[in-house]
């Protein structure tokens, strides 16, 4: 087919070079875009790093880290006689935990097995979107939640059950990370190979027998770590345990009582009790350094058993 007698051969090698230098541009663009949003959010990770150790450090000074670490009371607003014991605070951190994961430890394995061995495609395209969306409802939902709903149907069981307590919030943190732990163990049972359980049939081994011998098992790290990252995201939760849980800081292991965890405490704070500059006000971020080092502690034993464990197929 012959060219137009307007479109000679020059104009078209020009258009082909100018084609091919925006493509060069662009090519040679897009990393450098894509380094500078990474290194944008670990200058976000350092900035907030750094200014919590700056201001705990000043907390510091005006508290012993020791009586911070070993005291068991915890009364910040009181003039004169205040006191720094962390104790309470995680002690009610880690009550509201256990509860949550023996709620959401077994319904979300079990929904994981459910869905990854029993359900048929049909059945999982429904179960596993309407799962997911526990995942969507916020927080401060659940916390009225609990509030309103979950605490007055235990005040019918225990009557001596008060309006904040423990046992309320322990359990809708539970249900709210089960979609979490459902999906992530149900991907890792996914993704062992069907000829494994194919090979346990043949022999002679029942469904069941080849979902708890065979595939989770092989499965192990991805749910482990599935139940590292839930707790790690009950021991951050706030509007929860804010608004069912109480403020009440006390080194107590009965779920009946009103308990104060260190995210709601941060909230309570942060909420105008303490003015800025004040021992009250440095604490918070003390109490956050706390719950950093909890948080990041789990994500890196989840990250630990990922890898250890991980079986290659």
């Amino acid at each position: 087919m012959a060219l137009p007698s307007s479109y000679n051969v020059r104009e078209l090698i020009k258009e082909k070079k100018s084609k091919k230098s925006a493509a060069q541009i662009l090519e040679k663009a897009v990393p450098s875009l894509l380094f500078v949003l990474a290194f944008i959010s670990i200058l976000t990770t350092i900035g907030i790093v750094l200014t919590l150790i700056f201001e705990t450090i000043t907390f510091f000074t005006r508290v012993s880290i020791l009586d911070f670490f070993t005291q068991k009371e915890w009364y910040p607003f009181f003039e004169g006689n205040a006191s720094y014991g962390i104790i309470a605070l995680i002690s009610g951190t880690l009550l509201v935990t256990v509860i949550a994961v023996i709620v959401a430890v077994p319904i979300g394995l079990a929904s994981a097995i459910f869905l990854s061995e029993y359900a048929s495609d049909r059945t999982r395209r429904i179960i596993k979107p309407i799962l997911e969306v526990l995942a969507g409802i916020p927080t401060i939902v659940y916390g009225f939640f609990a509030l309103t709903f979950v605490t007055p149907i235990l005040q019918k069981i225990i009557p001596d059950l008060g309006i904040f307590n423990a046992l309320s919030p322990g359990i809708v943190v539970g249900i709210m990370i089960v979609p979490m732990i459902a999906s992530l163990s149900e991907d890792a049972m996914s993704s062992v190979p069907s000829s494994m359980r194919q090979g346990a049939l043949a022999l002679g081994a029942t469904k069941l027998e080849v979902s708890l011998k065979v595939v989770l098992p092989a499965a192990i790290s991805g749910i482990v770590a599935s139940f590292v990252l839930g707790i790690s995201r009950v021991i951050g939760e706030t509007m929860i345990v804010t608004l069912a849980g109480g403020a009440t800081p006390k080194l107590t292991f009965d779920p009946t009582e009103s308990i104060q965890t260190m995210t709601a405490y941060i909230v309570q704070v942060s909420s105008g009790d303490a003015g800025y500059g004040t021992t009250v006000y440095y604490s918070i971020y003390a109490v956050g350094m706390t719950l950093f080092v909890f948080t990041l502690a789990m994500n890196v034993l989840a990250q630990f058993i990922s890898r250890r464990f991980r079986e290659e197929y």
